[in-house]
């Protein structure tokens, strides 16, 4: 399964928010799932309503990102 890109930059990096404002670095998957760059790493208590990209300053949804074309 591919990996969504950003929008802007055009790359799969991404990262997500807990309350503390750790972050926690994701990649999201073509059926919008979310999933940890390090497999050993849980997203429990982590917002994934909103990613962040790495590369630029877009944020939003996953689904944001399907209604996008990858390059």
């Amino acid at each position: 399964m591919r990996k969504l890109n950003c929008p802007q930059c055009n790359i799969p990096n991404f990262y997500v928010k807990n309350e503390s404002g750790d972050r926690r670095l994701v990649y999201v998957m073509e059926d919008l799932t979310i999933c940890t760059k390090n497999e050993d790493e849980s997203l429990e208590g982590f917002n994934l309503e909103i990613i962040y990209c790495l590369g630029c300053s877009w944020s939003g949804s996953p689904a944001r990102l399907k209604q996008t074309k990858r390059y």
